[in-house]
């Protein structure tokens, strides 16, 4: 049960913290510079916790599985990153910009595990759709 649960208390906690940061981010630092420490910061600590935890192989022979998804996962999560801080700085409050991003990120990967993965699209995912668009109405309703 703990390999269950522990990656998603894993998700809740750096997600709080990663928006306290990203909306933290000073107003007139360019997010790109911000994003360089960011990802500087990142490497450094993917290279200590490569070679701290327990793995399989070398670093070479990881790297010899490589396919498009790590390369392509580089430059979306610029996006993500980016966007956070450019959603923070036109004014997004951290409670109602995830909340509506949340929302639509659930509707989108519902359409991509259906289309791509095959994944069923059952009655209860629709309500829950309709549920998250109410949701967003009362979220933004002023």
């Amino acid at each position: 049960m703990f390999s269950y649960i522990w990656p998603i208390a894993l998700l809740v906690l750096s997600n709080t913290v990663y928006q306290v940061c990203a909306k933290s981010v000073p107003k007139d630092m360019n997010p790109f510079a911000s994003l360089v420490i960011t990802y500087l910061v990142a490497a450094a600590v993917s290279a200590v916790l490569y070679f701290v935890l327990p793995s399989d192989g070398s670093l070479a022979k990881e790297y010899g599985k490589l396919n498009w998804a790590p390369l392509v996962l580089g430059i979306v999560i610029i996006g993500l990153e980016a966007g956070w801080i450019y959603a923070y700085k036109a004014g997004w409050q951290v409670s109602v910009g995830f909340i509506v991003q949340s929302a639509f990120l659930a509707m989108s990967l519902l359409l991509v595990g259906y289309f791509l993965y095959h994944e069923s699209l059952t009655w209860n995912k629709l309500a829950g759709v309709a549920i998250c668009l109410i949701g967003l109405f009362f979220i933004n309703y002023k």
